[in-house]
């Protein structure tokens, strides 16, 4: 990771737009100085995401409606980075969403999931171990993320 972090560090020092997503956000998190940790439980399968008021005033989330409906695959979360905002929360995980400045952000769910991705990760060997502590199966299909991934990624091309 010491490759990616140097890589992230170049972008925030030259004030380079980043836009992360689950590792990228944590990555981006460490970068900025904030602590990565284990979350307390791991959160996988879809589960809905708030949002802050800043998130509500923010140029990028803010036309999501609060709650989205997002998937989640992680059991790792950080701490929000000093002089970042706050954007989103879910019930599992506090840090869901920041923006440090105006042009960097980090996502911890996954807005860019679909269906065949969902089917694909939970195959894998690697994500076998978590998919097997779910209560139920992964319905793939159980909201549809699409849309709303749009709107992030179209308000945060359109923040330049």
């Amino acid at each position: 990771m010491a490759g990616e972090l140097h890589f992230i560090q170049q972008a925030l020092d030259t004030n380079t737009p980043l836009l992360g997503i689950c590792l990228g956000a944590q990555l981006i998190a460490k970068a900025l100085g904030a602590h990565v940790y284990r979350n307390p439980e791991k959160e996988i399968g879809w589960a809905p995401v708030y949002l802050t008021d800043a998130g509500s005033s923010d140029p990028v989330f803010g036309r999501l409606p609060s709650p989205s409906m997002f998937f989640h695959w992680h059991s790792e979360t950080f701490m929000l980075p000093p002089g970042a905002d706050s954007l989103a929360y879910s019930d599992k995980c506090r840090q869901q969403a920041f923006r440090f400045h105006d042009t960097v952000y980090g996502i911890q769910f996954h807005p860019e999931i679909t269906p065949e991705m969902i089917v694909d990760w939970s195959a894998q060997p690697v994500n076998c171990g978590d998919a097997d502590t779910l209560d139920s199966p992964l319905d793939p299909n159980a909201a549809d993320s699409g849309p709303l991934a749009r709107q992030i990624l179209e308000g945060w091309l359109y923040t330049f």
